[in-house]
């Protein structure tokens, strides 16, 4: 997300008041605001409840609950340690190349101020990147769902919000040495789905696989649930890449045209090829799609014409299906590693392939618009095309240098954090627990029918005495 001080976008203000005034008495009553607040409501959407939705019926039903609750909790767990002092780590003062320096972002007076560069207060920019910040946890969750005990959870949401998601979101949007470099990520690609995908898919070796049972036969509960939770996270991408240019202006038009171009293509191609190699026209296929077409328009929604963005819709309809349902397949190690909902493929693979795109295809004219400052420079395709290819080339080794970054990043933070937590407590659920689901984990079922859910009635709940949560049950014990 670009700071409009660096952005094309003209004077709001003119037409408001028929004598002249300074831009700081304008600023709260801005169409910007507006849209900003509308576009963190669509993000919000996504998460609550769209991802609730989609993770609780694309599981079995045995982990509806389980898996619907890891999302809301993460939602709220974000909020709560990003107003405390993540937000000002990732978008505050330079504290070096990696991080701003930690602060509240709760006073009122910091809230209330204009957001510097922006035509908003610092309370809709600080809500904006909430959810921003939310849903790449939530996305992260999709590769640990049914077997994740739920209170090594409860610490892993803000302790990789704070040390992963933060330095993401800084070197890149932040000041960061990636800002410096003049890495493209117009709206998340590598910050979001990059570290989702990879942490998710670090996250899930070490917290270990399903039971055998559940990774043969894992069919979602709910299909049509499942699409509805689908379609409240591809419309909600509306708010998601045309808020990122933090104004409601024709480049945030394009980002949103080219948003749905490249999932509507990328939909089409995943489709056709589950049709020709499996001879079916899976519902969760086209969902796959969407998510891929989804991630791969991101880092580029608004820098590539709506030609490019149907190209992207097509190699994410494709490559992420080659690694998922081919590559995923042959390799051991892919095996091994237990990826829930694949969010390697759909997350990690789509991204670093938009980002990499955006080296290639971001036309001259808009990158300029959005990004102003010299670091920036066009996709290669265009260099050449003008006879000089050395802009071009840097720019793409910077999309590569930044996906690296991103990764090694996760893996390595990821790693130390689940490391750290399994010393106090189990990463996976015990066998037992694993085998009865929901019941076990919560005393809670999603579905009270044929007489299920009858052991957990409410008045039942209400007389039963509080006994301590059981964080050390499993084999390793504390």
């Amino acid at each position: 997300m670009m700071n409009l001080s660096d952005s094309h976008t003209p004077g709001f203000d003119q037409g408001l008041s028929p004598t002249p005034a300074p831009l700081l008495f304008y600023w709260p009553w801005s169409a910007n605001n507006d849209w900003q607040l509308i576009a963190s409501a669509l993000v919000g959407l996504q998460s609550v409840p769209g991802l609730i939705i989609l993770y609780g019926s694309m599981v079995k039903k045995k982990w509806a609950v389980n898996s619907a609750f890891m999302a809301l909790y993460a939602f709220a767990a974000v909020l709560l340690f990003w107003v405390l002092f993540v937000h000002r780590m990732s978008f505050g003062d330079r504290f070096g190349p990696l991080l701003g320096r930690p602060a509240m972002a709760v006073p009122e007076e910091y809230l209330t101020n204009q957001a510097s560069g922006f035509f908003f207060p610092n309370a809709t920019y600080v809500f904006f990147q909430f959810v921003f910040a939310a849903i790449t946890v939530i996305l992260l969750a999709g590769s640990l769902l049914g077997r994740m005990n739920f209170y090594a959870w409860m610490l892993f949401v803000p302790l990789w919000l704070t040390a992963s998601y933060s330095v993401g979101a800084f070197t890149v949007w932040g000041g960061g040495f990636l800002e410096t470099r003049g890495v493209l990520d117009f709206a998340g690609g590598y910050v979001i789905h990059v570290s989702s995908g990879v942490a998710g898919f670090t996250a899930a070796y070490w917290v270990g696989p399903r039971i055998s049972n559940d990774r043969q036969d894992f069919p979602p509960n709910n299909i049509i649930n499942m699409l509805f939770g689908a379609g409240l996270l591809w419309l909600g991408w509306s708010g998601f890449n045309g808020g990122a240019q933090g104004s409601p202006d024709p480049i945030s038009s394009l980002a949103i045209l080219n948003t749905h171009l490249c999932t509507a293509t990328s939909l089409f191609i995943w489709l056709t090829f589950d049709m020709l190699f499996y001879h079916k026209s899976s519902v969760i296929g086209a969902v796959q799609g969407m998510i891929t077409g989804l991630v791969c328009i991101t880092p580029a929604a608004g820098l590539v014409q709506p030609w490019a963005a149907m190209l992207m819709g097509l190699i994410s309809g494709s490559v992420p299906w080659y690694t998922m349902m081919v590559l995923h397949r042959r390799i051991a190690f892919f095996q091994k590693v237990d990826d829930t909902l694949g969010a390697f493929h759909t997350h990690a693979v789509a991204g670093a392939l938009g980002g990499l795109i955006a080296g290639l295809l971001a036309h001259p004219r808009l990158t300029k618009l959005v990004y102003p400052k010299d670091q920036y420079q066009p996709g290669l395709l265009y260099t050449f095309k003008d006879g000089k290819p050395g802009p071009g080339f840097k720019q793409l080794g910077d999309q590569i240098l930044g996906a690296v970054f991103i990764a090694v990043w996760n893996i390595v933070v990821t790693t130390l954090i689940c490391l750290a937590i399994r010393i106090f407590m189990p990463l996976r659920m015990d066998e037992e627990d694993l085998r009865i689901g929901d019941d076990a984990v919560h005393g809670e079922e999603a579905y009270a029918l044929w007489g299920d859910g009858l052991k957990t009635r409410t008045y039942v709940r209400w007389s039963m005495s509080p006994v301590l949560p059981a964080f050390c049950r499993g084999p390793r014990g504390c």
